[in-house]
């Protein structure tokens, strides 16, 4: 790490307009990097992590602006810069990586038309050996297929993978600084270390600053150099890692450092001869001409949760997406209460479709930006209930109790005003308005601190023994599995690799791939990522993964 200023941020104040009033976001922060240092900011929802974030690169989001303060890069006063001089930085010099690439893909491009077009158009280099340069940082990030991911549309590849392009896209002109906005939430434990590990080398070897932004305490535990902790805009604290992690000085950051005590007990063992609310039957399934499932099966009974792990591509939103007929199965069935589906979702019944909801990773992208809260929620109530006038409105009423908000607080509000925590709750609302007896959930809580998705969790825990509902929870977190899960169905490759109870699947001995994942979950210990590549074999982690299996 050089001793050369990069970015100095002082005395920062932000502000965001509601109702033609300013209001605070960010109050007084100071921030200094040095080239190839890297600050972890955390905080819980709505500490101001991203809108710090995003002010080092001088920019604000529509509604928000910087009201005082100097925001300095190498020595460019980022705040009186022309525009013609910001964007000569922003894209070459300085680079973003956004939580949901899902909403920052243009989806009527290709990957690699996008990736190319920053070094491109700032005269990094050509066309052609932009996209070279792209296969290889596809290949550094373990994408698969990397000579020809990148000729692929953003919703040909699964929500890890995207990520990871993005990451890619964000390092194709060598930056001085990159700010990280959580870019491993959509990743799975073995994905991410790997993509961790990445990061770690370009930050080494390019000698790049990074603020790295994230809920996840472990995973900033092995990537910063520094710790900024934030609450609702204020500075709590800000020391050197090892520091931080072994004596903080503030009540509330020892608090983020808590282990989160929320676990449900195992319910007891499914009847022999019950039936199931949803039983996935040797189900084969291809995009295109690909095969992606491979005899698929397991069962899942009424008022549990099964959770389906697995890493990037093994096949969990795919076999998702047969279950609700989005994609129709090449062979085998899905029935639903002992009932056989029909494949493809346009020929289910209204009924049949009611059945069987989904709550989706990212709230952002879910919810209709223009509609409002209210109108979203009573799209299913009138469609599947066929309520209208005071008895619509009556139903979203206490929809909007049951997820624990406040009608008359919340009917008339746009998403865009809602903390990540609302939103997903909106869409436990959304998905609930139907009545159903099974419910996906599909990462639902990848993208929330900590403390706010414990608090998603007890809800759906909640409503679950309230309501007798059956969970599908597609995940990637073993804390969360541990937490919610009565059955654990692992996947690979688009097959069952094991399934049990929560209880057996993580008692030792495992099958190989499982205890891959089992032991690829980070720990609050800042060597523990470099003594896992060392163990495993830190130039060629994949082949060492591999080896295990």
């Amino acid at each position: 790490m050089s001793e050369e200023i990069l970015v100095k941020m002082r005395d920062v104040w932000l502000e965001g307009r509601s109702d033609e009033t300013w209001n605070p976001i960010i109050n007084g922060v100071d921030l200094t990097l040095k080239k190839g240092e890297v600050l972890g900011l955390i905080g819980e929802s709505g500490a101001g992590k991203s809108t710090l974030g995003l002010a080092a690169m001088g920019y604000t989001r529509d509604g928000v602006r910087i009201s005082k303060g100097s925001v300095e890069f190498d020595g460019i006063d980022l705040l009186t810069a022309s525009a013609a001089v910001k964007r000569e930085l922003l894209g070459k010099r300085i680079a973003y990586v956004a939580q949901s690439a899902a909403a920052s893909f243009n989806p009527a491009h290709k990957l690699m038309d996008q990736h190319v077009e920053g070094p491109v158009q700032h005269g990094v280099m050509s066309k052609s050996d932009s996209e070279e340069d792209g296969m290889e940082l596809y290949r550094k990030l373990r994408l698969p297929n990397p000579d020809q991911i990148g000729f692929r549309y953003p919703h040909q590849v699964s929500g890890g993978q995207l990520q990871r392009c993005m990451t890619a896209m964000a390092m194709s002109c060598r930056p001085d600084l990159i700010i990280f906005d959580e870019p491993t939430t959509a990743l799975d434990v073995t994905t991410q270390i790997e993509v961790l590990a990445s990061i770690r080398d370009i930050v080494e070897q390019f000698n790049t600053a990074a603020i790295y932004i994230t809920h996840d305490l472990a995973v900033v535990a092995q990537m910063a150099d520094t710790i900024k902790v934030l609450l609702k805009g204020d500075e709590v604290e800000t020391a050197d890692t090892r520091t931080m992690l072994s004596a903080p000085t503030q009540e509330y950051t020892k608090s983020l450092w808590a282990v989160r005590s929320f676990e449900r007990p195992q319910k007891p063992a499914v009847q022999t001869g019950s039936v199931p609310v949803v039983s996935v039957q040797n189900v084969d399934a291809s995009y295109g001409t690909v095969p992606v499932l491979h005899d698929v099966s397991f069962d899942m009974h009424e008022g549990r949760t099964v959770a389906v792990v697995g890493e990037s591509g093994s096949g969990k939103s795919t076999t998702a997406r047969c279950i609700t007929g989005l994609l129709p199965p090449k062979a085998g069935q899905i029935l639903v209460d002992g009932e056989v589906m029909p494949p493809d979702y346009r020929k289910r019944s209204k009924d049949q479709l009611r059945q069987v909801q989904m709550i989706y990773q990212m709230a952002d992208t879910a919810l209709n930006p223009r509609m409002s809260i209210g109108q979203i929620i009573a799209r299913p109530v009138e469609f599947y209930l066929g309520l209208k006038g005071a008895e619509k409105r009556k139903r979203v009423d206490a929809l909007l109790e049951q997820i624990e908000l406040e009608p008359s607080q919340y009917y008339h509000r746009l998403p865009s005003e809602l903390s990540g925590g609302q939103k997903q709750r909106i869409g436990i609302a959304r998905a609930l308005a139907a009545e159903p007896k099974f419910i996906i959930c599909d990462e639902v809580t990848s993208a929330l601190d900590q403390l706010v998705a414990e608090g998603i969790l007890r809800l759906l825990a909640r409503l679950q023994d309230e309501l007798s509902l059956t969970y599908m929870f597609i995940t990637h977190d073993l804390a969360t599995v541990r937490a919610i899960a009565d059955e654990v169905v692992v996947m690979k490759d688009g097959r069952v690799v094991e399934q049990g109870p929560k209880t057996e699947m993580f008692t030792p001995p495992h099958h190989a791939y499982t205890d891959l994942l089992l032991s690829s979950v980070p720990q609050m210990d800042p060597d523990w990522l470099t003594n896992l590549l060392a163990e495993r074999g830190v130039d060629n982690i994949g082949d060492a993964a591999v080896d295990k299996m």
